[in-house]
């Protein structure tokens, strides 16, 4: 098939809500750049700033010193407050992740004096269903420039790309050392961010019951100094969210990775936190009983970070890959986790995803069931096949490249030269695989008898929030795996020509 023949893998309305033109896009990997670029953002801002995420905490410093302090976050917005009280700074978290913290003096002080300050304002999101979680990652300045992605401004996310042995830059607020953790995000300037800032006031609005006001269009411009991956493309914004008080369902972000596994030619490349929704495991595994299919590499945590999480996600994961695996070309599936020098987990957070270099994703959505109809997430997407997208193939093929490199802990060149010489991700990442920081294939352990029971009937991770009050009967890995099987034989490969 030539490239010719590609037809656009995204489809507005189908799977992404809006295809918007970015005058400067670039993929931002690892906190320690991202809270650099936002200390800056946030500083350049001249009518207002919007941050709505998952998680927010006042207590961390974006640039963290030797001891893994600095100027906290929390006096940061207040300084920027003084220094230009006529911009707005609103801020939008979840509110159920966010009462744990209100036990914490320090957060609930630094909540109260932002509460007092004329040009901030803080507010919880809890316009959602019961059990549902508000997991968007998106900031806005001045309505034209935004950043999207998978990355929290809270504790325990700060890193470099070095990702180096008991960094003591990685300091969490309580003084204990966490462990290393990759993430990643992208920075968009152009009507594309004047629609994320559009679905960020749409966020606020249903959260606050409040509209934020209109801006004049002048404002936020692209850092000159920061050098931009792609120039004049079109991007796609898709997004999920839970059916909720006459707000109807949607499940952009589910259909968005089905046709990007149905229309993978030679790869997709994951780098992602959970590997737990029935549904894409089923249409990796129909791809896999075709003739010659694309191979699926995943980059993920070795565990989950938190016991449940661990319980329910961990055990998932493992029954996925071991179905997976019965396919008739079983092996072109591929889990690795990455780890340090010495050894120690590195966690992925990451929500990335790249096909064929001819695509690449970025954004909140885990591969589980929550990220598919629960919980609220926003994605963003550029796709070759796209007319404003031609020719930007080599950058995608760069940033895979500069993944895997770090990954592995060596040279681009060697990535390069060796997936030249192979045509293969996995064997490029076999043959680089080595001692020190590097890659290991995920040890599929079998769960016991109650991590695969939790697993099994998805209770802590639910398809809809429905389905989080369904029978046992009615509910499990084996129903969601059937429905992607079946989406899968009723579709013929999506974004090629029959």
């Amino acid at each position: 098939m030539s490239k010719g023949d590609l037809q656009p893998i995204i489809v507005e309305g189908r799977n992404c809500w809006r295809i918007e033109r970015a005058d400067k896009a670039r993929m931002i990997v690892d906190a320690a750049d991202y809270y650099a670029l936002l200390e800056r953002l946030m500083a350049d801002a001249k009518q207002r700033i919007l941050l709505i995420g998952w998680d927010f905490d006042p207590r961390i410093a974006l640039k963290p010193d030797e001891d893994g302090k600095g100027q906290s976050l929390g006096n940061y917005m207040l300084q920027l407050a003084k220094n230009c009280p006529d911009r707005d700074i609103d801020i939008l978290r979840w509110n159920f992740g966010a009462l744990k913290q209100f036990f914490v003096p320090d957060i609930l002080s630094m909540v109260v004096r932002w509460k007092l300050t004329r040009s901030i304002s803080f507010r919880l999101d809890s316009a959602h269903p019961a059990g549902c979680s508000h997991h968007q990652k998106v900031a806005v300045f001045d309505d034209h420039l935004a950043v999207c992605g998978g990355i929290d401004v809270s504790s325990r996310r700060w890193d470099t790309r070095g990702h180096q042995d008991e960094d003591p830059h990685r300091t969490a607020p309580n003084g204990k050392p966490y462990m290393p953790w990759h993430d990643s995000t992208m920075i968009l300037a152009g009507p594309v961010g004047a629609a994320l800032a559009e679905l960020g006031k749409e966020r606020w609005h249903r959260a606050t019951k409040q509209e934020l006001s209109d801006l004049d269009g002048e404002g936020e411009n692209w850092p000159s100094d920061l050098e931009s991956d792609f120039e004049g493309v079109d991007v796609a914004i898709s997004r999920t969210r839970a059916e909720y008080e006459g707000c109807k369902e949607i499940r952009e972000i589910e259909q968005l990775y089905l046709d990007m596994i149905a229309a993978a030619d030679r790869f997709i490349y994951f780098e992602n936190q959970y590997f737990t929704c029935g549904k894409i495991a089923a249409a990796i595994a129909e791809r896999l009983n075709g003739d010659d299919p694309p191979e699926f590499v995943m980059v993920m945590p070795r565990t989950a970070d938190g016991w449940l999480e661990q319980m329910a996600m961990d055990a998932a994961r493992v029954q996925l890959v071991r179905e997976i695996a019965k396919a008739k070309h079983g092996d072109r599936l591929k889990v690795y986790h990455p780890h340090t020098k010495r050894g120690e987990p590195i966690y992925v957070h990451a929500k990335t995803a790249i096909v064929d270099d001819r695509m690449i994703r970025v954004g909140s959505a885990n591969m589980n069931n929550r990220s598919m109809g629960l919980d609220s997430e926003c994605d963003v997407t550029i796709d070759a096949a796209l007319p404003a997208n031609k020719g930007v193939e080599p950058v995608i093929a760069r940033l895979r490249t500069s993944l895997i490199a770090e990954h592995l802990d060596v040279a681009e060149e060697e990535v390069v030269a060796t997936f030249r010489r192979t045509g293969s991700l996995i064997e490029t990442i076999e043959a680089l695989r080595g001692k020190g920081r590097s890659l290991e294939l995920l040890d599929l352990v079998p769960p016991g008898p109650m991590d695969e029971f939790i697993a099994e009937n998805e209770l802590l991770d639910p398809t809809s929030p429905d389905a989080m009050f369904e029978s046992l009967t009615e509910r499990g890995l084996k129903k969601s795996w059937h429905r992607g099987r079946n989406w899968m034989r009723r579709h013929r490969p999506f974004g090629r020509k029959p």
